[in-house]
């Protein structure tokens, strides 16, 4: 099971995040939005939290373990299951698209998490992964600074090449990669692949 303790003590303060960093939050927002397929698409996120993504995505399911953080998000009308994403409680190829944000530093299993994913969405569905790349100037700092933080102390950093391989393994195609929170451009900012931007978001497809 994932370490839920500092999400169930500190949900608070994870909300708190988002109203105090609007930009970095709207930007990433944007990042995402330009890889999830059309409104009408049936989503799930995976790693749910308080449904600052899901809702205003659209998103109207999701799994999360934090009791605390579930009901943020079912207050926002999202229906939200108990479960890790090692273990999601649904049907073979249910959904059109899965969604994990800043998710993937947290589960005990990526490949499992990721196989998971792979397996309740239908053939040509989307995996869409926003994460904080290690390799990048804010990643480094969560790193260096990792045990200070009730967060981030126990999680596991990825870079954006670590990432792309652990889905191709799963056999995820990838299909878009959007980069933001990039030092040294204006709010808004949203470029294609990797290198320069903190905030990665990689779409890929389920190709059978």
């Amino acid at each position: 099971m994932p370490n839920i303790d500092p999400f169930e003590k500190f949900s608070d303060r994870y909300d708190k995040w988002f109203k105090r960093n609007l930009n970095l939050y709207q930007d990433e927002l944007e990042a995402i939005r330009q890889a999830i397929p059309c409104s009408k698409a049936k989503g799930l996120e995976i790693g749910v939290g308080t449904g600052k993504f899901a809702q205003p995505l659209g998103i109207k399911v999701g799994v999360e373990p934090s009791r605390k953080m579930a009901e943020k998000a079912e207050q926002l009308g999202i229906k939200v299951y108990p479960n890790p994403a090692e273990n999601l409680p649904f049907s073979d190829g249910e959904f059109d698209y899965a969604l994990m944000v800043t998710t993937i530093c947290f589960v005990d299993d990526i490949i499992k998490s990721f196989s998971e994913a792979y397996r309740v969405l239908k053939s040509g569905g989307y995996l869409i992964i926003g994460f904080v790349d290690r390799e990048s100037e804010l990643g480094k700092r969560y790193f260096e600074k990792r045990n200070s933080n009730e967060f981030y102390k126990d999680a596991t950093f990825y870079s954006s090449e670590e990432v792309l391989d652990l889905l191709k393994r799963v056999g995820f195609q990838i299909t878009m990669i959007k980069q933001t929170l990039i030092p040294d451009t204006p709010s808004g900012t949203i470029l294609d692949g990797f290198g320069k931007g903190a905030f990665i978001v990689i779409q890929s497809k389920k190709v059978i």
